[in-house]
């Protein structure tokens, strides 16, 4: 499965989220520190999902980029 991450910029680090797996987070020192705990948190999530007898959500969300004049 192929899931949309939102990656953010803090103060100290980063921080990532997956919208279509809500609570699935990871923060990191760098763009590809948090990808990789990102990647661990979703497998994890999943993990969590299939033991608890929970469906696990399709990944659903698109990520587009739009362009305006500042």
């Amino acid at each position: 499965m192929r899931y949309a991450i939102v990656v953010e910029k803090t103060d100290n680090n980063y921080s990532a989220y997956v919208p279509d797996l809500p609570g699935c987070v990871a923060t990191g020192h760098s763009i590809e520190e948090v990808e990789r705990e990102i990647r661990e948190a979703i497998e994890f999530h999943i993990e969590g999902l299939r033991e608890d007898g929970l469906p696990i959500p399709q990944p659903a969300s698109t990520v587009e980029y739009i362009e305006v004049e500042a």
